[in-house]
């Protein structure tokens, strides 16, 4: 994982700089739950406008993993790291900004692509950086904000909604976000593979498509119908998508962005199926009702905050 480094480089930023970006990112996937009242009264939205605000975000992060760490090897993590941390940023500002909630959701797209780069590039560039048992400790600090990120989304949500707006659970990133891209950009050190073959461009489009329409199909299900022509046709593409991506990677051997051969990794396996069993969080329309949602977090001036789990 070596690479060009600047003098400017040291570990502790590189540490806060990736905890922060990841804060911002997996709060997103909760700290809009408790604002959906209010997003729904701002637009007149229809229940499913508002799951698509929840959705189109869980559907940016999901799709481009694979892809922006097999970019990120190649053109540099700090660099990939960088543009996707603008992305985010961009992206916060809009939907803070939005006046339509389709608006609203598109940017909620896009800053979940921004995510999508900062959470795949964020742990190598940790690695890069700590070895032995020093690499432990900052993967459990990284992981102890995962988990704190997603336990404080709704009490930071319900906060800054009460307390300013439901524009500011977006905008509240965009001024600490600037921050830590400028101590990215100053202190942070660039590194990529030190063998880098060509870009794999149809390994990135055949994973993408497979992992879009497979996420795409998890979250839609259970409204559409698991049953349904839709929903079978996206796991059908999906899983058509993913078998030419194989035979695609199989051919490009040791250029290949994924190599096949992790699929004998049991510790491998073992994390992809807990990720794949654990999706993000959702408003649901059995949810909404007055008891359960203040069974899960209670009442906001008088109304229900709808923001149970699937």
């Amino acid at each position: 994982m070596s690479g060009r480094t600047t003098p400017t480089g040291g570990r502790g930023w590189t540490l806060a700089v990736v905890c922060v970006a990841t804060f911002m990112l997996l709060l997103d996937l909760t700290v809009v739950n408790v604002a959906l009242p209010d997003i729904r009264d701002a637009f007149d939205a229809s229940f499913t406008s508002l799951q698509w605000v929840l959705d189109a975000y869980a559907l940016g992060l999901a799709a481009v993993l694979l892809t922006a760490g097999s970019l990120a090897d190649r053109l540099g993590r700090k660099r990939v790291f960088n543009v996707g941390f603008v992305v985010f940023l961009l992206a916060s500002l809009a939907c803070g900004l939005a006046n339509d909630v389709a608006v609203l959701s598109v940017a909620r797209g896009v800053q979940g692509l921004g995510g999508a780069v900062l959470f795949a590039v964020g742990p190598a560039l940790i690695g890069q950086e700590f070895q032995g048992k020093d690499r432990g400790k900052a993967f459990g600090i990284f992981g102890g904000v995962v988990g704190l990120s997603i336990a404080f989304g709704p009490l930071i949500g319900g906060a800054l909604t009460d307390g300013l707006s439901w524009r500011w659970i977006f905008l509240v990133n965009v001024p600490v976000g600037l921050l830590a891209l400028a101590v990215s950009g100053l202190r942070m050190r660039e590194s990529r593979a030190e063998v880098a073959s060509a870009v794999d461009w149809w390994g990135m489009v055949l994973f993408t498509g497979a992992l879009t329409l497979l996420v795409l199909a998890l979250l839609r299900g259970e409204d559409e119908g698991w049953g349904s022509a839709p929903i079978l046709g996206m796991f059908a593409a999906s899983a058509v998508l993913l078998a030419l991506f194989a035979v695609v990677e199989r051919q490009r051997g040791e250029r290949a962005m994924f190599q096949l051969a992790l699929f004998r990794n049991v510790t491998f396996n073992g994390v992809s199926v807990v990720t794949l069993s654990a999706p993000p969080p959702r408003c649901r329309r059995s949810s909404c009702s007055s008891r359960t949602c203040r069974t899960c977090w209670g009442t906001r001036r008088g109304r229900p905050v709808c923001g149970s789990f699937r």
